[in-house]
């Protein structure tokens, strides 16, 4: 068995700073890298890049709405031929660094309010999957497991990747928890490791009202701006590690 182990990097904006990218590189096998809408400046695009690639993980281009106050974790009922546009160019932008670094962008992932919103959104999801096709039919796309983006990017022929989070709750429908409710963020290292390995396996686990629910997925993604991140990411793939479980890319040659 093995798994994928991503984190959102790369999310500081100028003089602001979030996360320990440079420890998380050491750790995580994908780097959903953020591409300069929800956060990120060329500075931090660049830098991030040459690191990855430095340490062999695997650079994929995190895109979202254009929303630098709000982090991006705010929906924006954009058109989708500019919604599709925008992922274009935020791609673009991304790939140039990666590729400057001596590599490039091998997968795309959604961020905050877009990666929830095209769980249902038909339309949105059908432009972010437009826009994957348009730049690069090949790339793999990450997202949750049962959604409209998953489904449409599979239908398009895009290489569908599903992820779990190892440090959110979930709901009994297998969705993620809205931030704003209590509990929807895990804290605890252990607990957070231990989940992983049960998602990993294919195990069931408990959503936020103590129902069993399954969880099945080729990446699990530890957020960069969590409190204790790094130590959480170590405890992750330490325990998968024990438990007979490979960490690496599910892009092939790389991680």
């Amino acid at each position: 068995m093995r798994i994928d182990l991503n984190s959102d990097l790369g999310e500081g904006f100028g003089q602001w700073r979030l996360g320990d990218d440079e420890a998380l590189l050491s750790i995580v096998t994908s780097a959903n890298v953020a591409c300069g809408f929800h956060a990120g400046d060329p500075v931090i695009m660049r830098r991030t890049c040459e690191t990855a690639a430095a340490r062999g993980v695997v650079i994929g281009a995190q895109v979202g709405y254009r929303d630098l106050v709000g982090f991006g974790r705010r929906f924006v009922d954009v058109p989708p031929a500019e919604l599709a546009d925008d992922v274009i160019y935020q791609i673009g932008a991304l790939d140039a660094f990666a590729r400057v670094a001596g590599a490039r962008v091998r997968y795309v992932k959604p961020h905050g309010a877009l990666y929830n919103a095209i769980v249902h959104h038909e339309a949105q999801a059908g432009a972010v999957v437009a826009a994957v096709r348009a730049y690069d039919p090949g790339l793999p796309v990450l997202g949750l497991p049962g959604s409209a983006w998953l489904r449409q990017a599979g239908r398009a022929g895009l290489t569908t990747i599903a992820e779990c989070f190892a440090d959110r709750a979930y709901t009994r429908e297998g969705t993620l928890v809205p931030r704003g409710v209590s509990g929807a963020v895990l804290h605890d290292p252990a607990q957070v490791a231990e989940r992983s390995v049960r998602m990993a396996r294919g195990e069931p686990i408990e959503a936020l009202d103590g129902t069993k629910i399954t969880v099945t997925a080729d990446s699990i993604c530890v957020h960069g701006d969590s409190p204790g991140a790094v130590a959480m990411a170590v405890e992750v793939r330490d325990a998968l590690e024990a438990h007979g479980i490979g960490v690496a890319s599910f892009v092939e040659g790389d991680g």
